[in-house]
């Protein structure tokens, strides 16, 4: 059963936060981490079809998970709330727009045609069809209707769930918002920084033919 929904757009410290929450809930987080490396038969179809109105067994699909952070999962913030109504909503965010546009370009934007003939067409849908939920089918070279659009997105979370549910984590925050959030104990270890632009480049260019990057 899920503890922590997050609602963060990719590039937002996703990596970083499916880390920390792992540490501190001693369980797996889901990410799209999670997807390429140990479930890329089973996701794929079954968030297309989420995309596209109809839902899985969200418990079936989460099993063995207590968070879920990232795309796929995160662009069903609102459903997983009604499914899990005592969990915790994390708005994983970064510090402006154009920090958040300047990573993703450098990294997911860039590669997701490049990744087409990796991935294969199901993987596509499922990326499109999750992009035109989240920014309300803006094209995605089209920096002024991504803006509007990711801003919209971010006003949806904040109306649609409860003050009292939601954490908003900005990058760099570190252990004690979600530790508050969650009434656990900080702690020793320093909190992760994970996933930097750099780092996901690094593996874009070690990816051998035919396969993918293990955190993309």
């Amino acid at each position: 059963m899920l503890r922590v929904i997050g609602a963060g757009l990719p590039r937002t410290g996703t990596m970083t936060l499916k880390n920390a929450l792992e540490t501190l809930l001693g369980a797996p987080c889901h990410h799209m981490a999670e997807v390429f490396q140990n479930r890329p038969e089973t996701d794929p179809p079954a968030f297309l079809a989420a995309a596209r109105g109809d839902y899985p067994d969200w418990d079936e699909l989460f099993a063995g998970y207590a968070a879920a952070v990232d795309w796929p999962s995160s662009a069903f913030y609102v459903e997983l709330a009604e499914a899990y109504p005592d969990a915790l909503v994390v708005l994983s965010r970064r510090d402006s727009f154009d920090t958040w546009w300047k990573s993703a370009n450098n990294t997911i934007l860039k590669d997701i045609h490049a990744a087409a003939d990796l991935v294969g067409p199901l993987w596509m849908d499922m990326i499109d069809a999750i992009w035109d939920k989240t920014f309300e089918g803006a094209p995605r070279d089209d920096r002024d209707a991504v803006e509007a659009a990711y801003h919209r997105y971010h006003d949806r979370v904040r109306e649609t769930i409860p003050a009292e549910r939601l954490v908003e984590f900005q990058t760099g925050a570190g252990w004690q918002p979600l530790c508050d959030a969650l009434d656990l104990p900080v702690p020793e270890e320093p909190f992760p920084y994970l996933n930097t632009t750099k780092d996901w480049n690094d593996r874009a260019n070690d990816v051998p033919p035919g396969g993918v990057g293990a955190d993309q």
